[in-house]
Order: structure tokens, then sequence, then C-alpha cells
């Protein structure tokens, strides 16, 4: 009934595929930069340039939203899954600036497992993203966004597991602790949008499929 009563305009649907690309884009980078933990600076720049990038295809998204007429969905949801896939790539990027900033030394496993959970979650998430522009295919899109929460859910099990050897463990000093705990902190966070991500892909779904 949706695509009776509109017209089509596929401009949005770029927009959240670029913002989704990116996204798994800086992950990988980020994944990348844990696992081989050397030349940090120009890495993390790396992970930088991204994130601008995907601020820029965000601004225009958000600036074509206040012109444009016709839209595909409600125009809130549109601007709730824009902001909801940046935060996913900001989060990223200011754990990717503390791991920099704050000269961690080496990197505990802890930390590689949760960015390889976040890899998979942003992958998820693309393939959810892409299936908005067959809404009506709604099972493909729902099982993803199902396993974003699954993936969300391993995410609040290894940052608890990591906190509690960070805390009860003699090998790591005051500081070193309170600069992972951040780090880690932040990169859960991140898999905590992509859930925020899914939920909003959900109810678009149930909305107009």
């Amino acid at each position: 009934m949706l695509e009776k009563l509109m017209p089509r305009s596929d401009d949005f649907f770029d927009d959240f595929e670029r913002q989704a690309a990116a996204t798994v884009e800086g992950t990988k980078l980020f994944k990348a930069l844990l696992e081989e933990f050397v030349d940090v600076p120009a890495k993390v720049k790396a992970i930088k340039d991204v994130e601008h990038r995907a601020d820029d295809i965000t601004h225009r998204a958000f600036e074509r939203l206040h012109t444009q007429f016709i839209t595909p969905f409600d125009r809130a949801e549109i601007h709730r899954l824009l902001s909801r896939i940046d935060d996913v790539l900001d989060l990223t990027d200011a754990a990717s600036e503390r791991l920099g900033l704050y000269q961690v030394g080496s990197v505990i496993p802890e930390a590689r497992e949760l960015a390889e959970v976040l890899v998979a979650a942003t992958e998820r998430m693309q393939e959810a993203v892409r299936g908005l522009r067959n809404i009506k295919d709604a099972r493909v899109i729902l099982e993803s966004c199902t396993q974003i929460n699954v993936l969300e859910n391993q995410g609040d099990t290894l940052i608890r597991r990591a906190l509690a050897k960070l805390f009860n463990t003699s090998q790591f000093d005051a500081l070193t602790v309170m600069k992972w705990k951040e780090i880690l902190d932040l990169i859960e966070d991140a898999i905590d949008r992509t859930e925020d991500v899914a939920n909003v892909i959900e109810g678009v779904v149930l909305q107009h499929a």
C-alpha cells in the first residue's frame, strides 16, 4: 500500500547503504588494528578518515530529509536510522582514538574478541539495511535483525568477562584498568548501537511490510 500511495525515492536507500558500508569498513580496520598493533597512528587515522566520510554521507542525507517532500517511510524513522548507524562508527572511532592516545602498549585478548563481534554485528546490520529496498521480503530483514540481537548478547557476555579479568587480577595496574575499561565500554556501546539500528529497522518493517 505504501508503494502505491507515494513515489519511491532511492536516494535515502543509497544513503543507508553507503553509511552501512562505511561502518563495516571502519570496524574491519579497527579489528585489524587490534590484531596487529603496529603503526598505530596511521591505522587510527585511517579509521578517522572513514568516519569523516561517513559523517559527510549522514549530513547530506539529513539535508535531503529536510528538503525532499517524498520519503520512503516516516521522516522521524529515517532520521533515527541515519543517526543510529552513524553512532556505530562514531563509537568505533572513539575507541580507536583512545588506543592511540592512551598508549596502552599491548592489546588484551578480550578487546579483539569484542571487535570480532562488532564486525559481525555491522555485517548483519548491512544486510538488514540492504533489505529495506525490498521491504516486502520481511523475513530476510528480520533474520538479520535477530542475528544482531544474538551478537549484542555475546558482546554483553564478553565485556562482563573482560571487566572481571581486569578488576580481579594483579596483572594490570589501576591506570591500565581505567584505560581498558573505557576502551572496552566504547566497543560494547558500538555493538549496542547496532542493536538500536536493528530495532529501528524492525519497527519500519512491521509497519510497512
